[in-house]
């Protein structure tokens, strides 16, 4: 039963990949449904799961509906769904760690680094998937392991690359027929389209989750980061950085809205579906919802590749789906092959999420592309191709490097939208935002270095 509740990134995943590889060497051969041994049981178990709530309600429907209990009468298991704003996400994974006790399987909608020392090592479950379908993507891998201690700290199951949403009808009136290519445009067209249409630009700047992607795409774009390859902090040792804040301030003096600096979760959604912006950073489920919504807001909305920065085109995933066993889950074994199965079944997945859902094994969606090509929802069908090199310009969070638990507690204390905050509302210098923010995220780090 249910319970209702670029440039191509960095080279240095290759060592982790090999690792991967080495550790992927010790499983010969699995069958299509693999027992952990622990597994067997005479009486029927309980799975207990916890999961983010996808932007799609009738995803959710179908996954807790259909899906689970599906699964659960193959496996004589009782599987009970709890899903979970994303904005409450973290608070509820903090509670049950701190009384060793809750769900079986806990789903996040990003790497959960920093909740590693109540996780199971997900090693056997990567063997077992990757005897079926080959190596995890690079994604997925650099979200989840751990180069320290070698361990997978969770199973990165999708991803939603974070397109640019923009109306076409409304960058005409700037002369950009085709939407912004580059942060020039952004900056020049969105400006012009406020003062012909009273259109502002959309982009998040505050303390949510599409805040969050926003700013750490944009500050990657403008070549900084929060920490570099090697872990160290880097906010503040890049001039990237102060780059990046003096461009924020200005687009959101010439082409910004109040509204932006108070938005939560998915407000730049519901601002867009309403015609109320130009163009915002998200998922691809805000131009679902479009279609969902008429054909007249569909009809003028496009997607396109990230914008063109001084680094390139890159922008970070909207949602990285990170899956934790916890140490202390009574029913690990079901856990762990709820994960397995979940891959074989990942075209299904795939096809439900409306394409929402990326692939971070490729050989489940093989003809992605041609998916992407003639979408039969578009209008025009091939609407969705901008989508086809996503993988080559989505970096994970975390990057250059891994996504650590430093990189991971400064996402979700929102230390950088904090950072843009302060100075586009005039209360810090670009310089003073940026050391502000390097002492917090040294903090950070210190703590964890002591952990």
């Amino acid at each position: 039963m249910t319970r209702q509740r670029e440039k191509t990134p960095s080279r240095t995943a290759d060592e982790g990949r090999r690792e991967f590889l080495r550790l992927g060497a010790a499983t010969a051969a699995f069958g299509p449904f693999f027992l952990f041994p622990d597994r067997a049981s005479a009486s029927q178990k309980i799975l207990k799961i916890a999961r983010w709530a996808h932007f799609l309600p009738e995803y959710d429907e179908w996954f807790e509906g259909v899906y689970a209990k599906e699964w659960g009468s193959r496996h004589d298991t009782n599987v009970l769904v709890d899903r979970i704003p994303i904005d409450k996400i973290n608070a509820r994974a903090a509670t049950e760690v701190d009384h060793g006790k809750g769900h079986d399987l806990f789903m996040f909608p990003w790497p959960p680094a920093d909740f590693q020392r109540h996780a199971i090592d997900h090693t056997e479950v990567y063997q077992a998937v990757g005897s079926r379908h080959g190596t995890v993507n690079r994604i997925g891998h650099k979200s989840t392991f751990d180069p320290k201690t070698k361990r997978y700290f969770a199973f990165a199951d999708s991803w939603m690359p974070a397109p640019l949403h923009y109306f076409e009808d409304y960058w005409k009136e700037a002369g950009i027929s085709l939407g912004p290519v580059h942060y020039g445009d952004l900056r020049g067209g969105g400006k012009i389209i406020r003062a012909k249409l009273g259109i502002p630009c959309g982009l998040a700047l505050g303390p949510s989750l599409e805040g969050n992607i926003t700013l750490h795409t944009l500050l990657h774009a403008f070549r900084s980061g929060v920490l570099d390859a090697d872990g160290n902090v880097a906010i503040n040792k890049n001039y990237g950085t102060i780059n990046a804040l003096k461009y924020v301030k200005a687009l959101f003096d010439d082409a910004g809205a109040p509204q932006q600096l108070t938005w939560g979760s998915s407000d730049n959604v519901r601002a867009a579906l309403a015609r109320k912006t130009s163009c915002t950073i998200n998922a691809i489920s805000l131009l679902r919802a479009a279609e969902k919504q008429g054909p007249e807001v569909a009809s003028h909305m496009m997607v396109s590749p990230p914008l063109l920065g001084p680094a390139g085109i890159m922008a970070v995933p909207h949602i990285t789906s990170c899956s934790v066993v916890w140490n202390f889950a009574e029913n690990k074994a079901g856990a762990k092959q709820f994960l397995a199965d979940l891959i074989d079944n990942f075209k299904v997945i795939y096809e439900k999420s409306l394409g929402c859902n990326f692939p971070t094994y490729q050989n489940t969606v093989p003809d992605l592309i041609r998916r992407l090509e003639n979408d039969s929802k578009a209008e025009p069908p091939f609407k969705y191709v901008m989508l086809k090199d996503a993988l080559h310009w989505t970096p994970n969070l975390g990057f250059p490097g891994y996504a650590t638990a430093v990189a991971m507690e400064v996402f979700n204390t929102f230390v950088i939208p904090r950072m843009f905050m302060s100075v586009v509302k005039g209360e810090l210098s670009p310089e003073d935002a940026a050391r502000t923010a390097e002492t917090e995220v040294n903090r950070i780090s210190e703590k964890w270095s002591r952990i």
